[in-house]
């Protein structure tokens, strides 16, 4: 696909496989088409790495964090669980939620934990409300170890963000959700690999191995779960994609 933008005629052409079509550069399809091209730059240049939550680096795109708060807020969870850890930014940012709203906590489960993130996390003001995992997120110990810590009744919203093959997202799918309360979501974030095959650093089997895919064929195979993008009664804009690190990335329980 080639983009050409004309600023001083207020045009965008678009050229494709389907031919080439003249658009308003002010328009939602410009938009949409230059978000889509804005997120793959961003990701070459490592732009989710510039920012951090309360200290912590989060590594997260800031409207996808934007997007999920709305989530939270919603939903409301006595638990959040995370797979995947990293510097603990995100942990500490779904923490800081659940201070806000006066409950809730977050477990976090990674297959490695560095010693330096621990002891970070640990001693942070927001660390009593966040429990850690260190064990393979699929292995039946760790799920049972999850399961241990959910008190019955409890809403509970699941997050993963950890090993980003289709195999491994699937596997987590089915093991967690399970926990996942009716109204509440399971989140298979980072789908946006399938859009990047083509950029310096992207794999061509990324077009098929990511979480985008994995969600997909999840809900496809049942019905008790349904993708639905989150939404806000606030919306006053014409504008209906989104610039995501997350496509098609959250499932909410229907039954």
């Amino acid at each position: 696909m080639r983009l050409t933008i004309d600023a001083d005629a207020g045009q965008l052409m678009e050229e494709g496989p389907a031919g080439r079509r003249r658009l308003p550069l002010y328009s939602p399809e410009a938009f949409t088409l230059l978000s889509r091209l804005w997120v793959r730059v961003g990701w070459t240049q490592k732009y989710s790495y510039a920012f951090s939550w309360l200290g912590r680096p989060v590594v997260q795109l800031p409207e996808d964090l934007v997007r999920i708060q709305k989530i939270i807020y919603r939903v409301r969870p006595g638990v959040i669980i995370e797979t995947g850890v990293a510097h603990g930014g995100s942990l500490i940012f779904y923490a800081s939620l659940c201070q806000a709203m006066g409950s809730g906590r977050v477990i976090g489960v990674d297959i490695q934990i560095r010693p330096h993130n621990r002891a970070a996390i640990e001693a942070h003001p927001l660390g009593g409300r966040i429990t850690l995992i260190e064990a393979d997120s699929t292995a039946p110990a760790t799920v049972e170890q999850v399961r241990s810590l959910i008190q019955p009744g409890e809403a509970v919203l699941v997050i993963l963000d950890s090993c980003h093959t289709k195999a491994h997202v699937l596997a987590e799918l089915h093991d967690y959700a399970p926990f996942v309360s009716a109204g509440s979501y399971i989140v298979a974030t980072d789908g946006i690999m399938e859009d990047l095959t083509g950029v310096p650093g992207g794999r061509p089997e990324w077009s098929w191995d990511n979480p985008r895919q994995a969600a997909l064929e999840f809900v496809g195979r049942r019905t008790d779960f349904a993708l639905e993008d989150p939404t806000s009664p606030f919306c006053e804009s014409a504008f209906a994609g989104r610039a995501t690190y997350w496509p098609s990335a959250y499932l909410r329980r229907v039954a």
